[in-house]
């Protein structure tokens, strides 16, 4: 991951300096605003090194393996030292059939100056811990996969969003422009009195509608292309420009190829689900070491002074000694150990239960996205013979209002249904690109 992260990080770089040579020539005199050119792979890199969910999820990853390494120091030596000194007041005194004798002396100070050293030699509760957390590390690595997978799939169909809002800009405008220029053609001829006022309004009516569809497919276009610089994480104001039309995917359309239960093991979601369950079965042996015993080594040394009258420690009379046990800790009943037991159990139950539904979930969405895709080839195909017919029967309504053989109401008309088969051709293809990464997504396919 380390070195796909690089690459990314290269092409980056190039991009940045790309923009930094745009901003230099705008700073010689150019007002437009900065422009970055931009492919599919370039917005998908983009977004993955600059998008701060990717970037948060790598951050786990460091954090769980910080914690992995905090796991396995408790088997290290642990060391304390204690430094104290006790000023008596007043001694305790006892009494013994009739004896009494002080238990120390009244104001005198008491120093004393311990070192412990344990040392674990049987902790079984650490060893599961450590297999605990480098279980953990797969699972934060696989979330951080799972992020990324949703990125991906978020970019990508923003950028087809994209294109589909400058597909239908371009054909909006160009139907604008075709309407206006036979509302100029219409007022002309009305001019000298060879149309009617009727054609004329229809023909400044067609005008106006296709001005305003295309008002308002062009903000649509300025908000597919905020979602997009928002996802790849880049600064709002700079201008995207892609030099693609989903038209240059049509000859990749092709039909989906089988299922195959094996396909969804590759998913984020169930992966996680198995890791999940992986992580639970660890907590499961943690907790039954609550019912085996710990060994340890104690060492401890020590220097005390007892009964000096001054506060000059320095001039005490410090005596040493120093012993070494085995410290055996083993447990013998706790009633709450057999609950923690019956309750991660039952977990376990749950996340059975739930792995099967979400893997009928998943291959029934995938089922779902495989029909939406060879729909879409269906519909492409017979909506590009569409566009061919209704090009063409625009041009025999023009040539028959031409020389008066028809109506400004069929050429409107024409007009009309040859805009909206060109809207439904780049529909379907989209509809195919949308549903193929919702697919990809779903099998888990990555490209990084």
């Amino acid at each position: 991951m380390n070195s796909k992260n690089e690459v990314i990080r290269m092409r980056l770089m190039a991009t940045l300096l790309a923009v930094t040579g745009m901003m230099t020539s705008m700073a010689q005199g150019q007002q437009s605003p900065m422009q970055l050119d931009i492919t599919l792979a370039k917005a998908i890199d983009i977004a993955l090194a600059e998008n701060p969910v990717v970037k948060i999820a790598d951050r786990d990853v460091e954090l769980k393996r910080v914690a992995d390494t905090e796991a396995w120091q408790a088997l290290l030596p642990e060391a304390t030292a204690t430094a104290s000194i006790q000023h008596t007041l007043l001694a305790a005194e006892m009494n013994l059939g009739g004896n009494k004798f002080k238990m120390g002396q009244d104001n005198t100070n008491t120093g004393a100056l311990s070192g412990t050293v344990s040392i674990p030699v049987f902790a079984p509760a650490v060893y599961r811990n450590m297999k605990l957390t480098k279980q953990d590390i797969l699972l934060a690595q696989e979330k951080a996969r799972g992020s990324r997978l949703d990125l991906v799939n978020q970019v990508t169909k923003a950028y087809y969003q994209m294109l589909l809002a400058q597909d239908s800009r371009r054909v909006m405008l160009e139907s604008y422009n075709t309407s206006k220029e036979n509302y100029e053609v219409v007022k002309a001829k009305y001019d000298v009195g060879r149309v009617s006022e009727y054609d004329k309004i229809s023909a400044e009516v067609q005008m106006r509608s296709m001005n305003s569809n295309l008002v308002s497919v062009e903000n649509g276009l300025t908000l597919a292309e905020l979602q997009l610089k928002v996802l790849m994480g880049i600064d709002t104001g700079l201008k995207l420009h892609i030099d693609d039309e989903l038209d240059n995917y049509a000859n990749t359309l092709k039909l989906p190829g089988t299922a195959a239960d094996a396909e969804l093991d590759n998913n984020s979601s169930l992966k996680q689900i198995d890791m999940n369950r992986k992580m639970v079965e660890q907590s499961l042996n943690i907790q039954r070491t609550n019912f085996m015993p710990t060994v340890a080594f104690v060492l401890t040394g020590q220097y005390q002074s007892l009964y000096n009258k001054g506060w000059d420690v320095w001039n005490y009379h410090w005596s040493p000694s120093a012993s070494f046990s085995v410290a055996v800790n083993v447990p013998l009943f706790r009633a709450s150990n057999w609950t923690k037991l019956k309750s991660t159990k039952l977990q376990l139950t749950q996340l059975d239960d739930t792995r099967e539904n979400t893997r009928r979930q998943l291959s029934m969405a995938a089922q779902s996205y495989r029909s939406n895709m060879s729909s879409s080839v269906a519909q492409t195909e017979s909506n590009r013979e569409a566009v061919r017919q209704a090009d063409k029967a625009v041009s025999i309504a023009a040539k028959r209002y031409e020389v008066g053989r028809g109506t400004i109401l069929e050429l409107n008309q024409s007009e009309v249904a040859l805009t909206s088969a060109r809207l439904t051709y780049n529909q379907s293809i989209y509809d195919y690109l949308v549903a193929k990464a919702d697919l990809d997504y779903t099998l888990g396919r990555s490209n990084f």
